[in-house]
């Protein structure tokens, strides 16, 4: 596969994987702070203030979980290059 394809392809996983996130975070967010019988047209002080602790709750966990899979792969990456390095000298 050529790199441009590649580099093609993580973009569109990437987005892919913005967009169910981004779902995932809407029903979970609405589903914890919204009652599912309506009382009003517009949301209440204490939804928005419930949802907006959910949003940036959900949004600091992926980013943490990004960054800790991000660190985790370099690791792998790293080792993999050791274990090639000792095979090849041998």
């Amino acid at each position: 596969m050529d790199p441009l394809r590649a580099q093609q392809l993580a973009a569109e996983l990437e987005v892919e994987m913005m967009a169910d996130m981004y779902n995932r975070m809407t029903q979970a967010c609405h589903r914890k702070c919204v009652p599912p019988h309506y009382k009003e047209s517009e949301l209440s002080k204490g939804e928005c203030v419930c949802l907006d602790r959910c949003v940036a709750k959900y949004l600091e966990v992926h980013e943490r979980m990004g960054k800790k899979l991000t660190e985790l792969s370099l690791q792998d990456e790293e080792l993999l290059k050791r274990m090639q390095q000792g095979t090849g000298s041998a």
